[in-house]
Protein backbone atom coordinates (compact mmCIF):
# COMPACT_ATOMS: atom_id res chain seq x y z
CA UNK A 1 0.00 0.00 0.00
CA UNK A 2 1.46 3.41 -0.45
CA UNK A 3 1.24 6.12 1.34
CA UNK A 4 -1.27 8.13 -0.11
CA UNK A 5 -3.57 5.64 0.04
CA UNK A 6 -2.98 5.25 3.49
CA UNK A 7 -3.48 8.63 4.20
CA UNK A 8 -7.01 8.36 2.10
CA UNK A 9 -7.88 5.01 4.26
CA UNK A 10 -7.22 6.69 7.18
CA UNK A 11 -9.24 9.71 7.18
CA UNK A 12 -12.25 7.60 6.02
CA UNK A 13 -11.40 5.99 9.55
CA UNK A 14 -11.80 9.15 11.36
CA UNK A 15 -14.48 10.12 9.23
CA UNK A 16 -16.41 6.75 10.16
CA UNK A 17 -15.36 7.58 13.75
CA UNK A 18 -16.64 10.62 13.67
CA UNK A 19 -19.87 9.68 11.73
CA UNK A 20 -20.54 7.61 14.33
CA UNK A 21 -20.20 9.80 17.65
CA UNK A 22 -22.29 12.47 15.89
CA UNK A 23 -24.78 10.06 15.56
CA UNK A 24 -24.35 8.69 19.21
CA UNK A 25 -24.94 12.85 20.40
CA UNK A 26 -27.72 13.31 17.93
CA UNK A 27 -29.91 11.00 19.85
CA UNK A 28 -28.49 11.57 23.39
CA UNK A 29 -28.22 16.00 23.05
CA UNK A 30 -31.21 18.10 22.04
CA UNK A 31 -28.84 20.74 21.03
CA UNK A 32 -26.47 19.01 19.25
CA UNK A 33 -30.06 17.46 17.15
CA UNK A 34 -31.20 20.80 16.73
CA UNK A 35 -28.01 22.48 15.64
CA UNK A 36 -26.77 20.32 12.76
CA UNK A 37 -30.23 18.71 11.55
CA UNK A 38 -32.98 21.08 12.74
CA UNK A 39 -36.19 20.48 12.50
CA UNK A 40 -35.34 17.09 10.13
CA UNK A 41 -36.47 13.80 11.91
CA UNK A 42 -32.93 11.84 12.91
CA UNK A 43 -34.13 8.33 12.69
CA UNK A 44 -35.41 8.94 8.95
CA UNK A 45 -32.25 10.28 8.49
CA UNK A 46 -30.26 8.13 9.99
CA UNK A 47 -31.61 4.93 7.90
CA UNK A 48 -29.69 6.42 4.99
CA UNK A 49 -26.59 8.33 6.63
CA UNK A 50 -25.31 5.55 9.06
CA UNK A 51 -24.99 2.89 5.96
CA UNK A 52 -23.81 5.31 3.53
CA UNK A 53 -21.66 7.63 5.42
CA UNK A 54 -20.45 6.38 8.60
CA UNK A 55 -20.63 2.65 7.51
CA UNK A 56 -19.33 3.17 3.69
CA UNK A 57 -16.52 5.10 5.30
CA UNK A 58 -15.43 2.53 7.44
CA UNK A 59 -15.16 -0.06 4.51
CA UNK A 60 -13.68 2.33 2.26
CA UNK A 61 -10.88 2.49 5.38
CA UNK A 62 -11.23 -1.06 5.11
CA UNK A 63 -10.08 -0.93 1.28
CA UNK A 64 -12.92 -1.46 -0.72
CA UNK A 65 -12.70 0.86 -3.17
CA UNK A 66 -16.55 1.26 -4.38
CA UNK A 67 -17.04 2.00 -0.49
CA UNK A 68 -15.28 5.16 -0.61
CA UNK A 69 -16.80 6.27 -3.90
CA UNK A 70 -20.43 5.52 -1.90
CA UNK A 71 -19.60 7.45 0.94
CA UNK A 72 -18.18 10.76 -1.20
CA UNK A 73 -21.11 11.02 -3.16
CA UNK A 74 -23.48 10.81 -0.34
CA UNK A 75 -21.59 13.33 1.85
CA UNK A 76 -21.62 15.75 -0.91
CA UNK A 77 -24.79 15.16 -1.68
CA UNK A 78 -25.66 15.69 1.92
CA UNK A 79 -23.62 18.27 2.17
CA UNK A 80 -25.66 20.29 -1.21
CA UNK A 81 -29.04 19.34 0.26
CA UNK A 82 -28.44 20.35 4.16
CA UNK A 83 -27.11 23.91 3.13
CA UNK A 84 -30.54 24.48 0.74
CA UNK A 85 -32.49 22.97 3.53
CA UNK A 86 -30.55 25.59 6.22
CA UNK A 87 -30.56 28.86 3.27
CA UNK A 88 -34.90 27.84 3.09
CA UNK A 89 -35.24 27.32 6.81
CA UNK A 90 -32.20 29.01 8.58
CA UNK A 91 -31.64 25.92 10.92
CA UNK A 92 -28.78 23.30 10.74
CA UNK A 93 -26.03 26.11 9.95
CA UNK A 94 -23.48 24.23 12.14
CA UNK A 95 -24.55 20.40 10.03
CA UNK A 96 -23.85 22.55 6.78
CA UNK A 97 -20.11 23.59 7.84
CA UNK A 98 -19.43 20.00 8.98
CA UNK A 99 -20.66 18.12 5.98
CA UNK A 100 -18.61 20.60 3.83
CA UNK A 101 -15.83 20.06 5.85
CA UNK A 102 -16.65 16.45 5.16
CA UNK A 103 -17.36 16.65 2.25
CA UNK A 104 -14.06 18.67 0.92
CA UNK A 105 -12.27 15.83 3.34
CA UNK A 106 -13.68 12.73 1.19
CA UNK A 107 -12.84 14.47 -2.22
CA UNK A 108 -9.26 14.27 -0.87
CA UNK A 109 -8.98 11.22 0.78
CA UNK A 110 -11.07 9.72 -2.62
CA UNK A 111 -8.27 11.29 -4.92
CA UNK A 112 -5.66 9.76 -3.19
CA UNK A 113 -7.23 6.58 -3.10
CA UNK A 114 -7.85 6.56 -6.61
CA UNK A 115 -4.65 8.57 -8.32
CA UNK A 116 -2.27 8.37 -5.49
CA UNK A 117 -2.32 12.33 -4.97
CA UNK A 118 -4.63 15.03 -5.37
CA UNK A 119 -5.05 16.22 -8.83
CA UNK A 120 -3.88 20.36 -7.94
CA UNK A 121 -3.06 20.82 -11.11
CA UNK A 122 -7.23 20.77 -12.55
CA UNK A 123 -7.24 24.12 -10.51
CA UNK A 124 -4.79 25.53 -13.28
CA UNK A 125 -7.54 25.75 -16.01
CA UNK A 126 -9.28 27.84 -18.15
CA UNK A 127 -8.61 31.46 -16.35
CA UNK A 128 -6.44 30.13 -14.23
CA UNK A 129 -3.73 28.13 -16.56
CA UNK A 130 -0.66 29.90 -16.66
CA UNK A 131 -0.33 32.06 -19.89
CA UNK A 132 2.73 34.11 -20.70
CA UNK A 133 1.43 37.91 -21.49
CA UNK A 134 2.05 38.48 -25.35
CA UNK A 135 5.64 39.63 -26.60
CA UNK A 136 4.63 42.40 -28.34
CA UNK A 137 2.83 44.05 -25.92
CA UNK A 138 3.87 47.43 -23.96
CA UNK A 139 4.20 48.35 -20.54
CA UNK A 140 1.14 50.70 -20.66
CA UNK A 141 -0.87 47.23 -22.22
CA UNK A 142 0.58 45.36 -19.41
CA UNK A 143 -0.95 47.85 -16.74
CA UNK A 144 -4.28 48.18 -18.39
CA UNK A 145 -4.43 43.99 -18.37
CA UNK A 146 -3.21 44.12 -14.97
CA UNK A 147 -6.26 47.15 -13.30
CA UNK A 148 -9.09 45.27 -15.60
CA UNK A 149 -8.04 41.65 -13.62
CA UNK A 150 -7.33 43.14 -10.35
CA UNK A 151 -11.04 44.91 -10.82
CA UNK A 152 -12.39 41.32 -12.26
CA UNK A 153 -10.77 39.26 -9.06
CA UNK A 154 -10.90 41.48 -6.58
CA UNK A 155 -14.60 42.24 -6.98
CA UNK A 156 -15.08 38.57 -7.16
CA UNK A 157 -13.13 37.11 -4.30
CA UNK A 158 -13.26 40.66 -1.89
CA UNK A 159 -16.69 41.24 -3.10
CA UNK A 160 -19.51 39.29 -4.37
CA UNK A 161 -18.31 36.10 -2.43
CA UNK A 162 -17.32 37.66 1.35
CA UNK A 163 -21.21 39.42 0.73
CA UNK A 164 -22.82 35.76 -0.51
CA UNK A 165 -20.73 34.34 2.83
CA UNK A 166 -22.06 36.91 5.33
CA UNK A 167 -25.37 36.70 4.21
CA UNK A 168 -25.31 32.79 4.37
CA UNK A 169 -23.87 33.23 7.85
CA UNK A 170 -26.54 35.26 9.03
CA UNK A 171 -28.83 33.37 7.22
CA UNK A 172 -27.67 29.60 8.73
CA UNK A 173 -27.53 31.21 12.24
CA UNK A 174 -23.44 31.12 12.48
CA UNK A 175 -23.39 34.94 12.72
CA UNK A 176 -21.38 35.79 16.17
CA UNK A 177 -21.44 39.36 17.52
CA UNK A 178 -18.12 41.28 17.05
CA UNK A 179 -16.64 44.42 18.94
CA UNK A 180 -17.71 47.54 17.54
CA UNK A 181 -14.75 48.99 16.13
CA UNK A 182 -13.80 45.76 14.45
CA UNK A 183 -15.19 47.21 10.76
CA UNK A 184 -13.06 50.37 11.27
CA UNK A 185 -9.47 48.04 11.91
CA UNK A 186 -10.47 46.02 8.93
CA UNK A 187 -10.72 48.88 6.55
CA UNK A 188 -7.62 50.48 7.44
CA UNK A 189 -6.48 47.12 7.35
CA UNK A 190 -7.64 46.63 3.19
CA UNK A 191 -6.34 50.29 2.67
CA UNK A 192 -2.82 48.84 3.07
CA UNK A 193 -3.12 45.74 1.45
CA UNK A 194 -4.57 46.88 -1.36
CA UNK A 195 -1.89 49.32 -1.82
CA UNK A 196 0.42 46.79 -1.43
CA UNK A 197 -1.25 44.67 -4.49
CA UNK A 198 -1.32 47.96 -6.27
CA UNK A 199 2.03 47.94 -6.06
CA UNK A 200 2.87 44.50 -6.89
CA UNK A 201 0.83 45.03 -10.31
CA UNK A 202 2.83 48.19 -10.95
CA UNK A 203 6.08 46.40 -10.74
CA UNK A 204 4.72 43.38 -12.55
CA UNK A 205 3.25 45.06 -15.30
CA UNK A 206 6.36 47.70 -16.13
CA UNK A 207 9.34 45.62 -14.90
CA UNK A 208 8.15 42.05 -16.21
CA UNK A 209 6.61 42.61 -19.17
CA UNK A 210 2.87 41.04 -18.19
CA UNK A 211 0.57 40.39 -14.87
CA UNK A 212 0.65 39.17 -11.86
CA UNK A 213 -2.22 36.95 -12.81
CA UNK A 214 -2.24 33.55 -14.51
CA UNK A 215 -3.78 34.90 -17.78
CA UNK A 216 -1.09 36.86 -18.67
CA UNK A 217 2.30 36.21 -16.77
CA UNK A 218 5.14 38.05 -16.85
CA UNK A 219 7.77 37.16 -19.09
CA UNK A 220 10.38 38.43 -17.39
CA UNK A 221 11.66 37.88 -13.28
CA UNK A 222 10.73 40.64 -11.34
CA UNK A 223 12.98 41.18 -7.81
CA UNK A 224 12.56 44.72 -7.57
CA UNK A 225 9.56 46.89 -5.81
CA UNK A 226 7.75 44.60 -3.04
CA UNK A 227 9.04 41.50 -4.69
CA UNK A 228 12.50 42.41 -2.81
CA UNK A 229 11.09 42.20 0.73
CA UNK A 230 8.79 38.66 0.08
CA UNK A 231 8.20 36.67 -3.25
CA UNK A 232 5.02 36.63 -3.44
CA UNK A 233 3.15 39.95 -2.30
CA UNK A 234 0.11 39.71 -4.24
CA UNK A 235 -0.52 36.73 -2.55
CA UNK A 236 -0.30 38.23 0.82
CA UNK A 237 -2.25 41.37 -0.09
CA UNK A 238 -4.73 39.23 -1.56
CA UNK A 239 -5.23 37.08 1.77
CA UNK A 240 -4.91 40.06 3.98
CA UNK A 241 -7.13 41.86 2.19
CA UNK A 242 -9.89 38.86 2.60
CA UNK A 243 -9.39 39.21 6.41
CA UNK A 244 -10.13 42.63 6.65
CA UNK A 245 -13.19 42.06 4.31
CA UNK A 246 -14.61 39.86 6.92
CA UNK A 247 -13.33 42.44 9.67
CA UNK A 248 -15.28 45.10 7.64
CA UNK A 249 -18.57 42.71 7.42
CA UNK A 250 -18.13 41.47 11.10
CA UNK A 251 -18.42 38.04 9.58
CA UNK A 252 -16.03 35.34 11.25
CA UNK A 253 -17.10 32.84 8.33
CA UNK A 254 -15.24 35.58 5.43
CA UNK A 255 -12.39 35.61 7.95
CA UNK A 256 -12.17 31.91 7.75
CA UNK A 257 -12.92 31.87 3.67
CA UNK A 258 -10.14 33.67 3.20
CA UNK A 259 -7.66 31.65 5.72
CA UNK A 260 -8.50 28.47 3.61
CA UNK A 261 -7.82 30.56 0.41
CA UNK A 262 -4.42 30.79 1.49
CA UNK A 263 -3.68 27.04 2.17
CA UNK A 264 -5.85 26.74 -1.02
CA UNK A 265 -3.27 28.71 -2.79
CA UNK A 266 0.20 27.63 -0.62
CA UNK A 267 -0.64 23.86 -1.12
CA UNK A 268 -2.16 24.15 -4.60
CA UNK A 269 -1.14 26.80 -6.37
CA UNK A 270 2.07 27.50 -5.14
CA UNK A 271 3.90 24.47 -5.69
CA UNK A 272 2.87 24.61 -9.75
CA UNK A 273 3.49 28.64 -9.95
CA UNK A 274 7.80 27.99 -8.59
CA UNK A 275 7.84 24.98 -11.04
CA UNK A 276 6.87 27.09 -13.51
CA UNK A 277 9.41 29.57 -12.61
CA UNK A 278 12.25 27.49 -12.01
CA UNK A 279 11.74 25.54 -15.23
CA UNK A 280 11.54 29.40 -17.34
CA UNK A 281 14.40 31.28 -15.24
CA UNK A 282 16.16 28.60 -13.49
CA UNK A 283 19.15 29.57 -11.61
CA UNK A 284 18.10 33.07 -11.04
CA UNK A 285 15.20 32.22 -9.62
CA UNK A 286 16.43 29.60 -7.25
CA UNK A 287 18.84 32.34 -5.96
CA UNK A 288 16.11 34.47 -5.48
CA UNK A 289 14.13 31.64 -3.68
CA UNK A 290 15.96 30.74 -1.21
CA UNK A 291 17.11 34.33 -0.58
CA UNK A 292 13.66 35.61 -0.13
CA UNK A 293 10.99 34.54 2.09
CA UNK A 294 7.64 33.33 0.47
CA UNK A 295 5.23 34.56 3.01
CA UNK A 296 6.79 36.39 5.95
CA UNK A 297 8.81 39.65 4.33
CA UNK A 298 12.37 40.54 5.54
CA UNK A 299 15.30 42.98 4.65
CA UNK A 300 15.34 43.79 0.52
CA UNK A 301 17.78 42.17 -1.49
CA UNK A 302 19.84 43.23 -3.81
CA UNK A 303 18.06 43.45 -7.40
CA UNK A 304 21.00 41.39 -8.89
CA UNK A 305 19.84 38.04 -7.34
CA UNK A 306 16.92 37.91 -10.63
Amino acid sequence: MTRPVLWGRTYFAAQALAGAAWWVLVFASPWVRHVTLGQLDPVFVALFDVPLFVLASGLAAAGIRIAAFIATGWTVLVAVALAGYATVTGQAGWGVLAMAAAAGGSVAALALIVFGLIPTQWILLGPFAFRLARPDGSALRHAVAAAVQIVLFWGFFLGVAPIIIRWLEHRWGLAITLPVGVPLVGAVIFVFASALGIWSAAAMSTLGKGTPLPAAMPRLLVVAGPYRFVRNPMAVSGIVQGVAVGLMLSSWLVVAYALLGSLLWNYAVRPHEEADLEARFGDPYRRYRNTVRCWVPGLPVARSVG
